[in-house]
């Protein structure tokens, strides 16, 4: 535990210093959006009399809202069963009903949530942290309501919004149990996520996502104006496309301080801990890489040129990754192996998130290979040195990937090169680019993320296990949680 507490303090001396500024004046950036009032930002900045016709109300795109409605439906796939068979193919058969459980009902359980507060403390204009609860349950939000997307003048239906950033704050929690697997109270696990999704994913969200949508900035001083309202690390200028911050690095972390609290499996080092299914992780791994198309893509929030890009180096920066894991491992072992292909696939896709919609092809490309390699390291030679008992290496994956690809994100978007810059609003074209003040919006942004995360975790845990423990008993553990705590099996022989 001391050597947790060191490591959270270096981290927090690290990123938490004195601010510098990516850029003055932030120009607002790509990222998810949503806005509750599109129109008043403008009219107040053109001086609009009181008197004026109120202008027509926005209308949804028909195009764009199936497009963000059906790749809800494809992130939810990524959870269900996509998550869940590859986690569950990955830990021992005692344990494989477990985990597909833990999967289950995490999701169900946010999904709830999200309804009944998270989505109004995510994505409504409050502080630079929190939104407010003025859309608990939902409350005014209709058939008719919209939230911006990334043009002027375009807009969504926010209940397409809402059920597509739900199912992103699903399935970043149902991530997390993979580095507990095997040992942790069923419990323990949901009261934790409820803790954990409210004081970290949410305010995570907001940071890096809310802003007041493209409308709002049509000069200089609206713009500054919006920019006040944005969450804080938007206000960096830290580009995350779909998740790196707040989905991968989020989540591992969160993984990886439970790892350590909860402890060693029992076993571990001395017995045999092999993977009882690489046939369901392979059929896991590629529901993921199905899903995430909608995960990447769908985070255009339209049916665009950009989602198209996102799309395309979400395909071939997961294929890159898969291959360079499996010939580093083939070289290192003399065998390619299933489980590394399958690795390198996840690892691609944790990488290329918060690029997908901010590189070139060739970024992709770039970003893929060096994550097979980079994450291979990170669950052999990096989980060496932290010395935990992380299961199901979520965070040599989607930490070490995910801060990867947030950095990586930093140089690819550079359009020289082949990335799309940063969109100035104002001005209405790509701005100039500045690479060095870009990583550090990134590091910004790598650094909170860290740090909240793992302190919310580590509160989190100690307050889970003071009220009805952490853990099962050892005598369970080595029967296996699928009986002992849920009076079932996954296989019946």
């Amino acid at each position: 535990m001391r050597r947790l507490i060191v490591m959270l303090a270096l981290l927090g001396a690290v990123f938490g210093g004195h601010p510098v500024l990516a850029n003055e004046n932030p120009t607002v950036t790509t990222t998810n959006v949503t806005a509750s009032s599109i129109a008043p930002a403008a009219t107040a900045s053109q001086g609009v009399p009181a008197t004026s016709a109120a202008p027509a109300p926005l209308v949804a795109n028909k195009g764009d809202n199936a497009w963000v409605m059906v790749s809800a439906a494809l992130v939810i796939l990524m959870s269900l069963p996509g998550l869940a068979l590859f986690y569950g193919g990955l830990v021992r058969s005692k344990n494989m009903l477990s985990v597909l459980m833990q999967v289950f009902v995490t999701f169900a359980l946010i999904s709830v949530l999200w309804v009944i507060y998270g989505y109004s403390l995510a994505f409504t204009e409050g502080g630079n942290f929190f939104g407010v609860l003025d859309k608990v349950f939902l409350k005014g939000i209709t058939a008719d309501s919209v939230v911006a997307t990334f043009s002027k003048g375009v807009v969504i239906s926010e209940l397409a919004y809402v059920i597509f950033q739900g199912a992103f704050a699903a399935i970043t929690c149902a991530l997390i149990v993979g580095a507990f697997a095997e040992r942790a109270r069923f419990v323990a696990i949901l009261l934790f996520m409820v803790i954990w999704f409210s004081l970290s994913y949410l305010p995570m969200a907001h940071m890096v996502w809310y802003w007041a949508g493209p409308d709002a900035y049509v000069d200089a001083a609206a713009a500054e104006a919006a920019g006040k309202t944005a969450g804080f690390l938007f206000q960096k200028g830290a580009l995350d496309f779909a998740g790196g911050t707040v989905v991968h690095i989020n989540a591992a972390v969160a993984g990886l301080i439970g790892a350590m609290v909860i402890g060693k499996r029992i076993g571990y080092g001395r017995e045999s801990m092999a993977p009882h299914s690489l046939t369901f992780t392979m059929i896991g791994a590629s529901l993921l890489w199905f899903g995430w198309f909608g995960f990447n893509a769908g985070s255009a929030l339209e049916a665009s040129g950009a989602a198209a890009l996102a799309m395309v180096n979400t395909w071939v920066a997961t294929a890159c990754a898969a291959l360079s894991w499996m010939l580093a491992e083939w070289l290192l072992k003399g065998k390619p192996s299933m489980l590394g292909a399958a690795s390198g696939a996840v690892s691609g896709l944790v990488a290329i998130t918060p690029a997908a919609g901010f590189v070139g092809v060739a970024g992709a490309l770039a970003i893929g290979l060096l994550a097979g390699v980079i994450c291979l390291w990170g669950v052999n030679g990096l989980k060496r040195l932290l010395g935990a008992d992380d299961s199901l290496d979520v965070f040599g994956v989607h930490g070490v990937g995910g801060i990867l690809g947030a950095m990586l994100t930093g140089v690819f978007a550079d359009p020289t090169l082949g990335g799309t810059g940063v969109y100035d609003y104002v001005a209405n074209k790509v701005g100039d680019y500045d690479m060095t003040a870009q990583l550090i919006s990134q590091l910004w942004g790598v650094g909170t993320v860290i740090v909240w995360s793992g302190l919310v975790s580590l509160a989190a845990y100690k307050v889970v296990d003071l009220l009805i423990g952490l853990r099962v008993p050892e005598d369970e553990e080595r029967e296996g949680l699928d009986i002992t705590s849920h009076g079932e099996s996954a296989y019946h022989h």
